[in-house]
């Protein structure tokens, strides 16, 4: 360790003996091994009160913030770090830039990969991998940017709305208006209400599936529990994929693709149908029919709507017809 003084010195009045701060740097190590970050965390931070500017200690300490979650405090320690100038430098902005996109600090990424790339500063092997980086994180603030302006114009939404015996008394079509409103609002604040409208087993599959979808995008971190279709599902709407992102969807989709080439009016009907019962099945997906099934129903459907006569799985086909009459709100 740097700074290792043979004998005892003063620190704001306390006596700090020969070896303190290898020890707690040791028990920070040993918690870090068993992965228990916040308790390393404390044995970092009570041996940089001793030696403050000690350059391993704070490299080491700030990969096990990050490791514990603790962005900002990470970040902060990279930023000391980086002002030392040390050994580890790329590395070290590494972690750097990782917490920064972490915290949603994407245009500020795009700056500093930028400046790195104008210095020369990045590796050879690894310049093609973040200008790569830098075009994500500028295609992403770039994005969030038009969110913002889009939000900053949303009217406020009424919370009285989606008190649960007030939104049962809507029609359907008008539930499923005033869900499309939230698209662009903070969600957190009637959390218990939209929770106690999507577990009402009598909440139409289609509105479940909305409010599910709004706090999947909102990353809302919390248990929900899904009914529908006879089946029960308890749900943790930031730990899954959207409707189009499921492994199920993606497989009927790719086989649809295969099979209509050279039917492209055929294939935008099917695709259109099939990403609109995804929503209506979610999070469900297409319950234990398998895909190459489910993908030729699909097709046979489809071509019945066009008069042309299709036979297919009639189980698949009948729970197909019900997805329909549930899409529509009627």
């Amino acid at each position: 360790m740097k700074n290792k003084k043979s004998s005892s010195k003063t620190f704001q009045n306390v006596i700090v003996f020969p070896g303190t701060v290898e020890r707690l740097f040791s028990e920070a190590l040993k918690y870090m091994k068993n992965n228990q970050f916040e308790k390393a965390n404390r044995f970092f931070e009570e041996a940089l009160q001793f030696a403050e500017d000690d350059e391993h200690l704070m490299s080491i300490y700030a990969y096990s913030l990050y490791e514990s979650k603790s962005f900002r405090k990470a970040k902060e320690i990279c930023e000391r770090l980086l002002r030392i100038g040390p050994a580890m430098y790329f590395e070290i902005m590494e972690l750097y830039l990782t917490i920064c996109m972490q915290l949603k600090e994407y245009h500020k990424v795009e700056k500093i990969i930028s400046s790195l790339l104008d210095e020369g500063a990045i590796p050879d092997e690894k310049i093609e991998q973040f200008k790569r980086l830098k075009e994500l994180n500028a295609n992403i603030s770039e994005k969030m940017g038009k969110q913002d302006d889009k939000t900053s114009t949303v009217k406020q939404f009424d919370p009285e709305q989606f008190e649960p015996e007030h939104f049962f008394s809507l029609h359907l079509a008008e539930q499923a208006g005033k869900l499309n409103e939230l698209a662009f609002a903070n969600i957190r604040p009637i959390l218990l209400q939209l929770k106690e409208i999507i577990e009402n087993r009598d909440t139409h599959p289609f509105v479940k599936s909305l409010i599910l979808i709004l706090m999947k995008e909102q990353g809302v971190d919390t248990e929900v529990e899904v009914e529908k279709f006879n089946r029960v599902m308890l749900v943790n709407p930031s730990k899954i994929g959207l409707p189009t992102e499921l492994t199920q969807y993606k497989m009927i989709s790719n086989i649809v693709n295969d099979q209509l080439q050279q039917e492209p009016s055929i294939l935008e009907m099917v695709e259109d149908i099939i990403a609109k019962h995804s929503i209506v099945t979610y999070p469900f997906e297409w319950l234990d029919f398998q895909p190459q099934e489910v993908a030729e129903c699909y097709i046979y459907f489809v071509r019945q709507m066009f008069g042309q006569h299709s036979e297919g799985n009639q189980e698949i086909l009948g729970f197909i017809r019900e997805l329909e009459s549930f899409s529509e709100l009627q």
